[in-house]
């Protein structure tokens, strides 16, 4: 009997031996399919007690290796090239948003026969290129784009995983957008300058979202035939309120064509000659937008950007720095707390609301009119009259005079109108010198130098509002007669002898300018801006992270001003 006992404790011991895993110099293997064997590190020199008092497997922490980027990158990329979208899924930080988006590159997309190629490393990012077949209904096309992904440590346990984002599927991909194959929401349309010449992105390379936004708004209206193709489909804007706003959201963006539509014809105020200039001004300086537009009329005669993905000259919403200092001036010198030739305080500090607020460089000007302060761009000649607005001031003379914030214009595609909240304590102060909650775009602040130029507010149009019968934005009261002529002596004083003197030289007398730049958080250097009229022409520009406005976006806006001069 204690023979058999032996055998049979031998025996047991045998069997859990087999279902342990083998032990290979610190490392324990573990039988998968298919004969092959995985490996992994044991922790803490053995598994931990049935009753759970062993300690837990630590979190990895630390910069990721070279190895641990490339390892988790390809597992994903492997999956998704399977088609395993669970488990390419699993290799991300959002596992539900990866498999909705990946199973929609499949059904809604329709991209077959997938081939992902692992590109170059650099650091936590991993480039891609994507090849596939897109077929619809008997008709295949083949595509073919570059990709990225970064990795990420895990939260639970610090391993390398893919940090998901929907950019991962397309570079064209936002929060909230799908691939669609099929046909056509929207027909094409044939985008034209004001001479009826076509306008393509071959000829001027970031009138792209542009003419997406053509094409989204008059797609139905111009009279063509929809095609079937691949495009992003974008998500919808929300109101304030929670409701869908389609003036706001970004246009749907073709990306493959798999068979032609018929288009329409929709004719814009664009220049051929300007919009090339501004294409050309844009074009060697990085995060540079520019809009020029007519005064008189409202007409948008060019419209550029040097970052292609978005567009900031009609969409961006940035803080515009001291060009907002106009639609203040405008509104000290309603109040009469400010006129141009009377002396005015610009000391080197003046605090309100707990803040402390100085002066670029921290000069001040002893003695000095309120011209001097605005053409030397002084942001304490400002902040010292705070105490003497309401918390809605600035707000009123933004919306009401300068037709700014009420998300109401017509361009002929999306924008954004630009935002002055009402603020209180510090951020009303700091708004009144283009920062707090101030938003704009070259858009706007190119309306806003037409504006003080000719005491009336054109809204900007892209399209005859006549081609749709659409009712443009106005004002809802007048800029009173000694508001506009003491908003032309400060600009064009500036322009001949302030901060913008440099950059408008040779361009007078019928001219005006102001300077401006932005602190943005985490940015070494500010966002530069710069905003003037010559003539009957008004323009702004910002470039992002480009310092002083009267060097970075003065000259583009003064080049365009030129060449629509000559």
């Amino acid at each position: 009997m204690g023979k058999r006992r032996r055998v049979d404790e031998r025996k047991a011991v045998r069997s859990a031996a087999a279902r342990r895993p083998a032990v290979l110099g610190g490392m324990a293997a573990v039988a998968l399919g298919g004969g092959a064997f995985a490996v992994y590190a044991v922790f803490g020199g053995g598994a931990a007690a049935e009753d759970g008092s062993g300690d837990a497997k630590p979190v990895k922490t630390g910069p990721l290796s070279a190895t641990e980027v490339r390892t988790a990158a390809t597992a994903f990329l492997t999956a998704w090239q399977k088609g395993s979208v669970a488990k390419a899924a699993a290799a991300t930080d959002d596992s539900a948003a990866a498999k909705t988006a990946l199973t929609g590159f499949t059904k809604d997309a329709r991209v077959k026969d997938v081939t992902l190629t692992p590109g170059k490393r650099t650091g936590d990012t991993f480039a891609f290129s994507v090849k596939g077949i897109v077929s619809y209904k008997g008709t295949n096309k083949p595509l073919a784009y570059k990709s990225s992904l970064t990795v990420v440590r895990a939260e639970k346990d610090g391993e390398p995983i893919v940090g998901w984002q929907p950019s991962v599927v397309h570079p064209d991909l936002g929060e909230g957008d799908r691939l669609v194959t099929g046909e056509a929401g929207t027909p094409p349309v044939k985008a034209l300058d004001r001479d009826g010449n076509e306008l393509t992105t071959k000829k001027y390379s970031s009138l792209g979202t542009v003419l997406d936004g053509l094409r989204e708004k008059y797609g139905e209206k111009a009279g063509g035939k929809a095609g079937v193709e691949l495009r992003v489909v974008r998500a919808e804007a929300e109101k304030g309120d929670g409701e869908k706003d389609d003036e706001q959201k970004a246009a749907d963006k073709t990306l493959l064509e798999l068979s032609e539509g018929t288009p329409g014809e929709v004719k814009t105020t664009l220049s051929p000659s300007l919009q090339a200039a501004a294409e050309e001004q844009v074009a060697s300086t990085k995060r540079a937008s520019v809009v020029l537009m007519r005064p008189s009329t409202g007409e948008i005669l060019a419209v550029a950007n040097s970052g292609h993905g978005f567009n900031v000259a009609f969409q961006g919403s940035l803080a515009p720095g001291s060009t907002m200092k106009i639609v203040s001036s405008a509104l000290l010198i309603d109040k009469g707390l400010a006129s141009a030739n009377k002396v005015h305080p610009c000391p080197k500090y003046s605090s309100y609301g707990g803040w402390k607020f100085q002066n670029d460089d921290k000069f001040q000007i002893d003695g000095g009119t309120f011209k001097a302060s605005f053409a030397r761009s002084c942001n304490t000649a400002f902040i010292s009259q705070a105490k003497e607005l309401d918390d809605n001031s600035l707000t009123q003379e933004a919306q009401q005079v300068f037709g700014l914030g009420l998300n109401n214009w017509a361009i002929g595609v999306s924008s954004f109108d630009g935002a002055v909240p009402v603020q209180s304590d510090a951020p009303m102060a700091a708004s009144l010198i283009g920062q707090g909650g101030v938003r704009m775009n070259p858009l706007n602040m190119a309306s806003v130098v037409s504006t003080a130029k000719t005491g009336v507010f054109k809204q900007p149009y892209l399209v005859p509002p006549s081609v749709d019968d659409r009712t443009l934005a106005t004002a809802s009261r007048p800029m009173s007669d000694t508001v506009r002529s003491q908003l032309r002596e400060l600009l064009q004083y500036t322009a001949a002898a302030g901060t913008a003197a440099e950059a408008m030289a040779g361009l007078g007398p019928d001219y005006g300018a102001k300077t401006g730049s932005a602190e943005v958080d985490g940015q070494k250097q500010p966002n530069g801006w710069f905003t003037a009229w010559k003539g009957d022409l008004a323009s702004a520009g910002v470039v992002q992270e480009g310092g002083h406005g009267s060097e970075s976006a003065g000259p583009i806006v003064a080049a365009l001003l030129k060449a629509g001069s000559s």
